[in-house]
C-alpha cells in the first residue's frame, strides 16, 4: 500500500472475514486447509502445500471437526493404496459457504472500501 504521497486505490484494501464461535476461530487458513484436503486426499499433503507441518494440520483439522455439529474432514485408513483424507458433504458445504461470504462482503463492501481509501490517501472532495 502506498503512503500518505502515493495514495491507496480501493482495490489496495481488503475485507478480512473470520468467524468466531467462542473461542473458535474459522478463517479463509483453515478453509484453504479444507480446500486443499479436498484436492489433495490427504492432511498431509494439504499442509506441505501450505507450508505447515503435519502435526500443525492435524491440530487445524481437529480443531474445525470439534466446532462443527459433524466432522467436516474423516481419517482414511491405511492400506495397499495408504491412507488419506478427505472431505465431508459439510466440509464441502462449510468451505463453499464461507468462500460465498468472502464474495458477498467484498462486493457490498467496494463501495466504503473506494471511501475509506480516498480518505487515507486524501483524496475526498466534496466533504464526503
Amino acid at each position: 500500500m502506498a503512503g500518505k504521497t502515493g495514495g491507496i486505490m480501493a482495490d489496495d484494501l481488503r475485507i478480512f472475514l473470520r468467524l468466531w464461535a467462542g473461542d473458535r476461530k474459522f478463517g479463509p487458513g483453515k478453509v484453504e486447509l479444507l480446500e486443499r484436503i479436498g484436492q489433495e486426499g490427504s492432511i498431509s499433503a494439504a499442509g506441505r502445500a501450505m507450508g505447515m507441518s503435519y502435526k500443525r494440520a492435524w491440530g487445524l483439522v481437529e480443531e474445525m471437526n470439534a466446532m462443527f455439529a459433524t466432522p467436516l474432514v474423516e481419517s482414511l485408513r491405511g492400506g495397499p493404496g495408504g491412507g488419506g483424507a478427505r472431505l465431508t458433504e459439510t466440509g464441502a458445504e462449510a468451505a463453499r459457504q464461507f468462500r460465498l461470504l468472502e464474495a458477498r462482503l467484498a462486493e457490498a463492501g467496494a463501495a466504503p472500501l473506494a471511501v475509506l481509501a480516498a480518505l487515507m490517501s486524501g483524496n475526498m472532495s466534496g466533504g464526503k
